[in-house]
């Protein structure tokens, strides 16, 4: 670990788009990197630059998370490297297609890295962050998390996943002195879309964020302490707003009876 660092982040997804800015500006703030992506070379490349750019110790590691030797070789990591602080679950990819005009087999791989390795990356780091009393976790979601309408619905599904699960860890983790993030960003301008099916030059302009302003804005409201971290949303009043109303629903979602206009619950 280089002197003075706030300890190692490891990044994935992080060879290009929203993962390589998140390397840059966590190495600018003292952090050093493990850089975790399929492309070698496009890795190499950030690596180089980053660490000429910050000094920083940066270490770059090939892998394919949706092929599980390559997601057990950076649970690995995660479980044993006792310099990492915080992980960045940035890897995932998306579709815009409706459901009819989607190949299930891709679908199925949109859940095998939007979820499963999310989930199993969660589980290596977790256990070592408590053991040290420290770390934090930024998972990248989407405003499809609440929106599942907006484009597929697999896609949606999987955000809604990535959102609920990091509730449901901030409550288990609360006096862990963990820090959990989700990160729902809106249209941001990454080769993302075009991978998914809809190149980001044929949405409308207003919609779309650039990338560096998506990301500066997130660790901005890591730095405010949000758990749940919408960039675009101009009033945080109405996330607010939204979640107070999910905690009323709470203590009506489970009863000994059913609500009275189900009539007596019995049928007919």
């Amino acid at each position: 670990m280089t002197q003075n660092s706030k300890g190692t982040a490891l990044i994935t997804g992080a060879s290009s788009g929203i993962g390589a800015i998140y390397a840059d500006r966590l190495a600018r703030r003292g952090y050093d990197l493990i850089l975790v992506a399929r492309n070698r070379s496009r890795l190499e490349e950030l690596a180089r630059r980053i660490a000429d750019q910050t000094g920083r110790t940066i270490e770059v590691v090939a892998a394919d998370l949706g092929d599980k030797s390559d997601l057990a070789r950076i649970e690995k990591v995660l479980r044993t490297d006792a310099s990492i602080t915080l992980l960045v679950n940035n890897a995932g990819v998306g579709a815009t297609a409706p459901l009819l005009a989607s190949d299930v087999e891709k679908m199925e791989e949109m859940i095998t890295l939007n979820v499963t390795a999310l989930t199993r990356l969660t589980y290596a780091a977790v256990p070592a962050f408590v053991a040290r009393n420290t770390g934090a976790i930024i998972n990248i979601a989407s405003i499809v998390g609440v929106a599942p309408e907006v484009l597929n619905g697999v896609y949606g599904g999987t955000k809604a996943f990535v959102l609920a699960f990091t509730l449901s860890l901030q409550k288990e983790l609360a006096d862990k002195n963990i820090r959990v993030q989700a990160v729902l960003p809106g249209a941001t301008a990454t080769d993302f879309w075009g991978v998914a099916g809809t190149p980001v030059e044929h949405l409308p302009g207003e919609i779309v964020m650039p990338a560096e302003a998506m990301v500066d804005a997130a660790l901005s409201g890591l730095d405010l302490g949000e758990g749940i971290t919408i960039p675009s949303l101009p009033e945080v009043a109405d996330w607010e707003a939204y979640e107070e109303a999910r905690q009323k629903l709470m203590p009506n979602l489970s009863r000994s009876v059913p609500a009275a206009r189900y009539g007596n619950g019995a049928g007919k």
